[in-house]
């Protein structure tokens, strides 16, 4: 099936690919529509400046395509990409934030460190024996930290010797351990990630409390 370009616009919608949220709608004609297939990433038609634009080419929020999918009648895209950014001009992930009716529901993703964290936190709950979570639960927190620090420091170890495997095991301990952490902290993953997505939102500020931190 093709395209219905004979009408010159049509609307794209976007989407995450990682957890379906909407992020945006914005319009595409053929040529927009060629410059997306071809970079892989996302271009539209701006009707206000009459211009096309290329979605974080100012503000680095690029939005990479995954897929993109046709509706019944030709003239409607369904696009879904990894987005690396808030996708509104506003700073929040999606341009759909104004809530008219209903209650504002939060996106419920699956991510392995959700999984991972669910596991831990079940384990301090509900211990199993012989488990190597239990036993730092068990030991405390001033073990956990010790974990956490040497773990730390093999990464640093693997990124000198520029051995990739060993970076990818060494990270994988380090974010294991990190989430016991918090878990035994009792912090939750959420809150973390509204904290990262807080400073996301705040990025290229030039006024941060903690500027080498924050101001990424």
């Amino acid at each position: 099936m093709k395209i219905d370009f004979s009408k010159g616009l049509i609307p794209a919608i976007i989407v995450d690919d990682h957890n379906g949220e909407v992020l945006m709608l914005a319009y595409m004609d053929e040529t927009a529509f060629n410059k997306t297939v071809e970079t892989k990433e996302t271009w539209f038609y701006s009707r206000s400046r009459e211009e096309y634009w290329n979605k974080g080419a100012t503000s680095g929020n690029k939005q990479i395509v995954k897929s993109i999918q046709l509706d019944c009648d030709g003239d409607s895209l369904l696009i879904r990409v990894d987005p690396l950014g808030p996708a509104c001009h506003t700073g929040e992930n999606s341009c759909f934030f104004n809530w008219i009716e209903g209650e504002k529901q939060e996106l419920m993703t699956s991510t392995i460190y959700k999984e991972l964290m669910s596991e831990i936190q079940e384990r301090k709950v509900n211990p199993v024996e012989g488990s190597y979570t239990n036993y730092l639960f068990e030991k405390g927190t001033d073990k956990i930290a010790k974990k956490l620090i040497e773990e730390a420091g093999e990464v640093i170890i693997a990124a000198k010797n520029s051995d990739k495997d060993e970076m990818i095991n060494e990270c994988s301990d380090l974010l294991y351990h990190c989430l016991v952490l918090l878990t035994d902290q009792g912090v939750s993953l959420n809150q973390v990630e509204e904290e990262l997505q807080k400073r996301s939102s705040k990025k290229g500020n030039a006024k941060q409390e903690r500027p080498e931190i924050e101001d990424w």
